[in-house]
């Protein structure tokens, strides 16, 4: 029997947990499009009160969720502050140009994470010949810069400062829980004042598909409009929102073993020869890579038995998760120094 690879390449490659596929297959259902469906409204109700927020909408997917807040936040013409690197720049096929009719504003910073002083130095004075300025964008993990975390104090000023400026505010918090377990912090905490925000299921919490966007009940009543014309209404999914509810309830606290794991991994690479390893805080980790070819040391790990995402010509990520336990990680670990060579 051949042995199944150990699949790096991300967190969204975890599958459900036999509680989840029970749930699934036992899960009280309705019509989902109406309202109508139980499981659903309460997974929604849940996230929004971990969130502190007043609504919740389940949404087949993360790109969908920060698609849908772009779309209900701005107008046409306006631009999207976002870091340079952040998902809805990078991967969501220039969502919000197609979709809304808005383009981004980009700025490049250390970690990943707009501050306070990145917002407050954005505007240009205004003239007719200019879009405006209408949303920010917080995405907290941060994916590209090595899922660094920002916490409750800088999320919290850099809301403050963009609703200063008349600016509404998105945190894509795709990851969300992870930065929640490395600070201790509550989920409200991260995304207290914003206006919207949006967690995933299907990463780290091992529910096969979903993200829930969390807001008032006003503008979540004119997100679930937008969600149909974008053809993201589904009927009986209570199927999957019971997979997401055992998720939520069960599978937070244990992303501190990712991290963990993650941190083993990053201490090999960062003994490998021609490698810089971006700071760990997470579940990700980033290796640049001085002297390879990124697409050739991914495909001489895969030759080993080890998948990791090729980010550019110099750079890979390797995503701890569920389905990576601690002896699969030692092994990867040997793989990369032996593909690498140490130092």
């Amino acid at each position: 029997m051949t042995t199944p690879p150990i699949d790096l390449r991300s967190d969204t490659v975890t599958r459900p947990t036999p509680a989840m596929r029970k749930a699934m297959a036992e899960a009280e259902v309705g019509d989902d499009v109406y309202g109508e469906d139980p499981t659903v409204v309460r997974l929604q109700e849940k996230v929004a009160g971990l969130l502190g927020l007043e609504a919740a909408l389940w949404v087949p997917s993360g790109v969908m969720a920060n698609e849908i807040a772009i779309r209900v936040l701005t107008r046409p013409g306006q631009e999207v502050l976002a870091e340079e690197r952040s998902h809805v720049v990078q991967f969501e096929l220039a969502g919000m140009a197609v979709l809304s009719g808005v383009m981004p504003r980009v700025v490049r910073t250390e970690d990943g994470h707009l501050t306070a002083d990145h917002i407050r130095a954005a505007p240009r004075p205004p003239s007719y010949m200019r879009s405006d300025l209408g949303l920010v964008v917080l995405e907290n993990t941060h994916n590209f810069a090595g899922g660094t975390v920002a916490d409750a104090a800088l999320m919290r000023d850099a809301i403050e400062a963009a609703h200063g400026l008349g600016l509404a505010v998105h945190v894509d918090g795709a990851r969300l829980w992870n930065a929640a377990v490395v600070l201790g912090a509550p989920l409200a905490s991260l995304v207290a004042g914003a206006d919207t925000a949006m967690v995933t299921l299907s990463k780290g919490l091992c529910a096969p598909a979903g993200s829930v966007l969390a807001s008032t009940r006003a503008r979540i009543e004119e997100a679930r409009r937008v969600r149909k014309q974008l053809g993201g209404g589904m009927r009986q999914v209570g199927i999957l929102a019971a997979a997401g509810l055992v998720g939520v309830e069960t599978m937070i606290d244990r992303l501190a073993e990712d991290h963990a794991r993650a941190g083993t991994l990053a201490a090999s690479l960062a003994a490998c020869r021609g490698v810089r390893v971006l700071p760990v805080r997470t579940n990700i980790v980033v290796a640049e890579l001085a002297d390879r070819p990124a697409p050739e040391v991914s495909a001489a790990l895969a030759g080993r038995g080890v998948l990791a995402s090729v980010m550019d010509a110099r750079t890979l990520r390797l995503v701890t998760h569920h389905d990576v336990d601690e002896a699969a990680c030692g092994r990867a670990a040997a793989v990369l120094t032996e593909v690498l060579g140490a130092r």
